[in-house]
């Protein structure tokens, strides 16, 4: 059993501190902590399976499974929440021509590319964690892990105003409330304003009637997932894995990104050297999804603008999220209470929080100082930046590479081969690493 040491006298944190992955503040504040986190990733893993036609329930039974998982095989040092990966929605629902899976079939079909993605990125994984991340280091330097953090967050902006526009004064109201809490209250309260927006949100819904409990007292208290197993003997199902492959780029940017990001926050550089086990842990927890009937899981970016609003990296508050997802999923009539949460409310809150996680990766810019007088460093943040806000999609026969996949392939290239030709030409446009605390910025060579 994890034991975690109490940070300060439990209830507060000191202006400029933060809760590390091994402290925790008491249980009722680490308790609402996971609450705040059960909020963050709650409408997204269960929008995953609306779309795809898996089942609601499997799919946030695997995602408490899989974050206690990922807490396991990270030594507890690495807070994360495991929810439902939007980056498998174009090669599942293309089984069925775009359209959500609608049958036992092809919901079996669909799970062996899952799980076949979630095998290569455990193993990926264990190879990271064998040789080391200075490769890493190398291939994701200061200004490409910044876009690559900033752009997960970016990317997700039109689903927030997906959300919002679709109940607006609502959504308006939900926002608002957020950041007044954030203001207007010193220490707990201040640290919850997530989850009192929420709150907020939901209850003008109620009395607003925008809120619909229709087919409530029909649903049963407690009930069984519906399981799936994987169809690894259909040839056909096979035949559609190629579909699922460049997944796994997305996967590897996200969890990379994830790491990074929380090694910023928490200002803690070791954290990255738990990258390899973080691949390999959403990789098992993805597989073991995959091979009984869940959505593939993924690091949510949701929960870490949980986490930079609140100050608290507990890993304690994402065994109480991890936990709650598992006894959620065996009620369905919580489940479908949680699930009557508007559409406005949740776009209120995640056009906080989608933010936030923008403002994560440019945190990563400023900490070392990255030179945007270069160049290079210009356009690896305009290019990805663009690629992943604005959506931009390629397709293959069958083959699709969504706005992160570009965005990070992108920052890459730009970043690498455009440094490789400025210095064989020594123009000056290359990244020339920090900018000097004091004096002109760099840009044109002497």
């Amino acid at each position: 059993m994890p034991v975690w040491k109490i940070h300060g006298d439990g209830h507060t944190v000191a202006p400029g501190s933060v809760v590390k992955p091994e402290e925790r503040l008491n249980w009722p504040a680490t308790f609402a902590i996971g609450a705040q986190h059960i909020v963050a990733m709650f409408g997204a893993t269960f929008l995953v399976p609306i779309i795809t036609g898996f089942p609601v329930s499997t799919t946030l039974l695997f995602s408490g499974i899989g974050t206690l998982l990922f807490l396991l095989i990270t030594r507890n040092r690495l807070p994360s929440y495991l929810g439902s990966s939007f980056a498998f929605l174009a090669p599942i629902t293309a089984i069925n021509a775009g359209q959500s899976l609608e049958t036992a079939q092809q919901i079996t079909q669909a799970l062996v590319g899952v799980l076949v993605v979630g095998v290569a990125l455990a193993a990926i994984g264990f190879i990271v964690q064998a040789v080391g991340i200075g490769w890493i280091d190398k291939l994701m330097p200061p200004v490409v892990a910044g876009s690559i953090v900033a752009l997960i967050g970016f990317n997700l902006a039109p689903a927030a105003w997906n959300n919002f526009n679709a109940q607006p004064e609502l959504a308006s109201i939900t926002l608002i409330a957020v950041i007044l809490f954030s203001v207007l209250f010193r220490g707990f309260l201040g640290r919850i304003s997530i989850f009192l927006g929420v709150i907020v949100g939901y209850i003008v819904a109620i009395f607003t009637d925008q809120v619909r409990f229709e087919g409530i007292e029909d649903a049963a208290w407690i009930g069984l997932p519906d399981f799936h197993l994987a169809a690894i003997t259909d040839p056909m199902a096979w035949a559609y894995v190629p579909m699922f492959l460049p997944v796994i780029l997305v996967l590897i940017a996200e969890n990379v990104g994830h790491v990074r990001g929380v090694a910023t926050m928490t200002n803690d550089p070791s954290i990255n050297k738990h990258t390899g086990r973080a691949l390999l842990a959403d990789g098992v927890a993805t597989a073991l999804a995959g091979g009984f009937g869940g959505s593939a899981t993924t690091t949510y970016g949701e929960n870490i603008g949980v986490m930079a609003a609140t100050r608290v990296y507990s890993t304690a508050a994402y065994w109480v999220a991890g936990a709650a997802a598992i006894l959620l999923a065996f009620s369905p009539k919580v489940g479908f209470i949680f699930n009557t949460i508007p559409a406005g409310v949740l776009g209120g809150v995640t056009t906080a929080l989608y933010g936030l996680i923008g403002v994560i990766g440019i945190k990563i810019w400023v900490d070392n100082r990255v030179d945007f007088s270069r160049p290079v460093n210009q356009y690896t943040v305009a290019v990805s930046f663009v690629l992943a806000i604005g959506g931009y999609a390629m397709n293959w026969d069958g083959f699709e590479l969504g706005a992160i996949v570009l965005g990070t392939v992108a920052a890459l290239l730009i970043y690498h081969l455009g440094n490789a030709i400025a210095r064989a030409r020594k123009t000056g446009a290359d990244d020339g690493g920090p900018i000097p605390a004091v004096g002109p910025l760099g840009g044109d060579p002497e």
